[in-house]
Formats: C-alpha cells, sequence, structure tokens
C-alpha cells in the first residue's frame, strides 16, 4: 500500500511539472505574440475613441463597454475558431479574407478623410450607402457597429499574427494561447481607451480638489470639517494644476488620436495589402516601399529603426488612402445597391400574406 501510494505521488507530481511546464510555454509563446501585435493593438487603442467623441459623458464607458464586448465576441465566436478551422482546413483562404479586410480599413479611412476635407459629399454618400442617422440612440447603435466592425478586422489580423507566430501543433495548445492573446489584447485596448475618454472628468475632479492627499486623489471623501493638512496644502497646487491642464488638453489630445486613429486604419489597411500583393507574387509594390523605406533609414542610423517604421507606414497609408478613395464610388454605386435590392427581398413579405383576408 506504502509502495502504491508513494507512486501514485510521484505520478502526480510528474503531471504537476507538465502542467507547469505548459502554463509557463503558454504565457511564453502568448507574450512573444502579443509582442508582434503590438501595432495593431496601438492602432486599434488609436482608431477606438473617436467613435465616443460626441456623445454625453454618461454614455461614454458604455459606449466602450458594448464596443468591448462586441471584440469579445468577434475573437471568441468567430475569430478563434475561424482561424484554427482555416489553419487546418483551408490555409489558402487566410490571406483574401484578410485582403478584404484590408479593403474595408482602406475604405472607412478615405471615408473619414473625405468626411474632413469634404463634409457635405461625405453626408452625400453616408445617405447614399443608408450611414446616416438621426436620432442620439440610433447614431449610438451605428457607432457602436461600425467600431465592432473595425475591431473585427484588427482582431483577425491580430489572431493572424498570432497564429502565425506559434510554435506548438496541438489545436488544444493553439486554442488556449490565442484565447490569451485574445484576452489580454482586448483588456489592454478598451481598459486604455476608457481611461482616454474619461481623463477629461478626471481633471475636472483633481482641479477641484483641494484636499488631493486627504482623499487619495478623490478615490475617498474627506473630513472637510477639519483643517487641510500641510501636505494637502502642499500637494493641491500640483494636482489642481495637473487638473487644469487634463481638461485644457483632451480636446486637443483626442483630435490628434482621430487624426492617428484615421491613419492607423489606411496604412495597416495599406500593409495587409501590400503583404497579401507579396504573398501572390506581386512583390513590385511592398518592394519599393521597403527600399524606398530602407534607403531612408540608412539617411538617420542612429534612428533607423523610427525612420523606416515611418516610412513604411506613411507609404502604406498611401496606398491605403488610394485603394480607398477607389472603393467609396464602388460601395455607393454598386455595393450598397446591390446590397440594398437583397435585403429588401428578404424583407418584403408576399402578397397573399400581407394582402388583408376575406371574411
Amino acid at each position: 500500500m506504502s509502495i502504491g501510494l508513494i507512486a501514485l505521488l510521484d505520478d502526480v507530481a510528474a503531471l504537476a511539472k507538465v502542467a507547469a511546464a505548459s502554463i509557463d510555454d503558454i504565457a511564453a509563446q502568448a507574450g512573444r505574440a502579443g509582442t508582434k501585435a503590438l501595432g495593431i493593438v496601438i492602432d486599434d487603442t488609436a482608431v477606438t475613441p473617436r467613435y465616443v467623441v460626441g456623445f454625453a459623458a454618461a454614455r461614454e464607458v458604455p459606449i466602450i463597454g458594448r464596443i468591448a464586448w462586441g471584440s469579445l465576441k468577434n475573437k471568441f465566436l468567430f475569430l478563434l475558431p475561424g482561424a484554427l478551422a482555416l489553419s487546418a482546413f483551408a490555409p489558402w483562404a487566410i490571406t483574401p479574407l484578410l485582403m478584404l479586410g484590408g479593403i474595408y480599413l482602406c475604405y472607412e479611412g478615405a471615408e473619414k478623410i473625405l468626411h474632413a476635407v469634404l463634409p457635405h459629399k461625405a453626408e452625400s454618400h453616408e445617405v447614399a450607402v443608408g450611414a446616416a442617422k438621426e436620432d442620439a440612440k440610433a447614431q449610438e447603435d451605428q457607432r457602436v457597429r461600425s467600431a465592432i466592425q473595425t475591431d473585427f478586422i484588427l482582431s483577425a489580423e491580430v489572431m493572424a499574427l498570432t497564429l502565425a507566430s506559434l510554435e506548438v501543433n496541438t489545436v488544444a495548445m493553439q486554442a488556449t494561447i490565442l484565447a490569451v492573446v485574445a484576452l489580454g489584447v482586448t483588456v489592454l485596448v478598451y481598459g486604455l481607451v476608457a481611461l482616454i475618454v474619461k481623463a477629461d472628468d478626471a481633471g475636472v475632479a483633481l482641479a477641484v480638489n483641494e484636499r488631493p492627499a486627504s482623499s487619495i486623489l478623490g478615490l475617498r471623501q474627506p473630513d472637510k470639517t477639519a483643517p487641510a493638512s500641510g501636505i494637502d496644502r502642499a500637494l493641491a497646487p500640483v494636482t489642481r494644476g495637473f487638473g487644469r491642464g487634463l481638461v485644457v488638453g483632451m480636446p486637443y489630445f483626442l483630435k490628434v488620436l482621430a487624426f492617428v486613429g484615421t491613419a492607423a486604419m489606411l496604412w495597416v489597411g495599406g500593409g495587409i495589402i501590400l503583404h497579401g500583393l507579396e504573398e501572390y507574387a506581386v512583390k513590385a509594390p511592398g518592394h519599393v516601399v521597403h527600399e524606398a523605406a530602407s534607403r531612408a533609414a540608412a539617411l538617420v542610423p542612429s534612428l533607423a529603426a523610427l525612420v523606416e517604421w515611418v516610412v513604411t507606414a506613411a507609404l502604406s497609408g498611401v496606398v491605403g488612402l488610394v485603394l480607398g478613395a477607389l472603393t467609396i464610388p464602388l460601395v455607393q454605386f454598386v455595393i450598397a445597391p446591390v446590397a440594398g435590392k437583397i435585403t429588401g427581398l428578404f424583407r418584403s413579405k408576399p402578397q397573399s400574406e400581407t394582402a388583408p383576408r376575406r371574411a
């Protein structure tokens, strides 16, 4: 009995070591995959806040929550099982699907630029494709849908990069690592977005708080009947000045972030297209971009990596802008009318169902 018990304990210890090694492997590979997808994460963080701008402060966090929930559904219900299935049964389909998503990002980015440069023409385009909404609830729903659609493309790129970087062959390990990356990216992106959009409210609270130490920067209610402490009097000018700086600076920061978000759509979309073309042996456009970036980097050796990234992103953005500009009339005059007719066919009922019955 004692020998059997010892053998059982040895087996349990061996299983525990294997499980610990597997957990370490999952964490390490998820970390490496997340690092490779960091650029997409930054793009997603820059893109998302513009979907919240213009709404009441009370609706900002709920809107972010709706988008984050949609992002989780994108990743866990569609992208994770889809990535595993495509990797196993149709790896040839991954590149064209990513390229379609890249075209959508180019279209979205080009449409935002059109709205900024020619607002009346952009409004006509939105009416033509059925995107114009009037009431606040419908506008919020449309913004959330648009954000979730954009998140779907960026999340697909994250999942594709993650899957391509894995060094495991078992489906269970692939699924686990993809799930860890998906959850981590979602929490990181939308946690940062929530902090960004609520920074001005935090600034207001800091600007009027005369007892920052006693209230732990507003996290608890201090005793206002007691005199302010020396630490409060010393710290208050700093925290109140910082709060006023947040209130004044956040509108400008959000405008810059909106610009970066639009640019991110274009350079990510253009980059996806260039990479996809290389997969199909159309290497000339990508070669031109890589060559220009390499030559620019050689001019500034001390900042070679940064310069190469900036030039690559800029030229990819130009490709995305051109492609998106070409897509706008295609969407307005071809895709939207066809989609409207198809939707109308499904919504319309046969005459026998709509006509009133006679007694």
